[in-house]
């Protein structure tokens, strides 16, 4: 049996000093920093992109299979209705309240002890931990711009709110910009063409169209119009309409997919911001799920969005704490999530063989 205290100790106190150093998306060098600074005092050599921070087990081994162990240092703004202060760790009754606490510096707090631990042990596999930036953003300078520099990784366990049960599929994102020309007139007279009226049936399209293939993890592609846009007064007729659609992928679509489908439905012009996001799934017959179902863990389909859309290999999501509490004022994660995550993260890795 680990003795899990000096373990969860060294986990809270990190995640107290982690809270303290604002870190919102592209806004994480002084966080960035200072765990750097705490890796490498504890006597780990630590590698750095940016505001990325990653360290290699030793004795790697380019004959073994590498397994990634992310989670990601940055926030989003603190939300307004904060009782405590965002950046102040607070322990009160067996939780720890900060901005960041569940989303998701328990994650990082706990993968690092887990990673400590199973580093000075023979594995049949290498060990990466990596910190990553503007996970929150979908940032250009975070992952995706270090997985190039690692060596090929064969398995990544990613870091977010999920109690601990493994999210073996993930919803992908696909934003589009829409509109649909007009021309302006006078609103007394019978003048112009309304740009407004162009876009009404191109938005029933989005509310009421299903896509054929559902999921059995993650159910349907599920369509939102989420903002429009038109008009410049009262008296003009618009020569202009503009609205943004979030799309939701499942694993039986590509983004590409669900673009060229759409654009063969709509008669507005349609672009997407970008095809980066798609949707990630592993087996449910892959060694590592095999392995969480037999600790007792439900394997589940994630409607949010987290690195793993940026992974070109078998990954799954599995980390402390709970969704819910997620970009909400006064998070806070349980102490005693973070000391079951560092067990279950041991149990699940320990002679696993992939």
């Amino acid at each position: 049996m680990i003795n899990l205290t000096n373990y969860t100790t060294e986990a809270t106190t990190l995640l107290s000093s982690l809270i303290g150093i604002p870190s919102i998306s592209r806004e994480e060098e002084a966080v960035a920093n200072f765990l750097q600074n705490y890796i490498e005092e504890s006597g780990i050599m630590t590698g750095r992109s940016g505001n990325n921070i990653w360290c290699i087990s030793p004795n790697f081994d380019l004959n073994k299979p590498t397994i990634l162990l992310n989670s990601h240092i940055d926030t989003v703004k603190p939300v307004s209705g904060w009782r405590k202060h965002p950046f102040t760790a607070k322990t009160e009754d067996g939780k720890i309240y900060g901005l960041g606490s569940n989303d998701a510096g328990a994650s990082v707090v706990s993968l690092f002890q887990a990673y400590r631990y199973l580093s000075a042990t023979e594995q049949a596999y290498n060990l990466i931990f990596l910190a990553s930036c503007e996970e929150e953003v979908s940032g250009k300078n975070g992952i995706e711009s270090v997985l190039p520099q690692l060596p090929p990784i064969a398995l990544g366990i990613v870091g977010e709110p999920t109690e601990m049960h493994p999210a073996i599929a993930e919803k992908g994102l696909m934003v589009l910009d829409v509109q649909a020309h007009g021309k302006a007139g006078h609103a007394a007279r019978n003048e112009g063409d309304n740009a407004i009226y162009k876009v009404l049936q191109d938005v029933q399209w989005f509310r009421d169209f299903q896509f054929e293939k559902t999921s059995s993890m993650l159910g349907p592609v599920k369509m939102s119009v989420t903002q429009i846009n038109a008009g410049t007064q009262h008296n003009v007729i618009p020569d202009l309409c503009t609205f943004v659609v979030d799309i939701r992928s499942n694993e039986c679509y590509s983004n590409e997919e669900l673009y060229q489908e759409i654009c063969s439905h709509v008669q507005s012009e349609v672009k997407a911001r970008s095809f980066r996001l798609n949707s990630s799934h592993i087996s449910a017959d892959h060694p590592v799920v095999r392995r969480a179902v037999s600790m007792g863990r439900t394997p589940f389909g994630s409607p949010t969005l987290s690195d793993q859309a940026l992974m070109k290999f078998p990954s799954l999501k599995m980390g402390p704490g709970n969704s819910s509490r997620s970009h909400t004022a006064d998070e806070f994660i349980l102490i005693s999530e973070i000391e079951e995550a560092i067990r279950m993260y041991i149990e699940l890795l320990d002679g696993l063989k992939i």
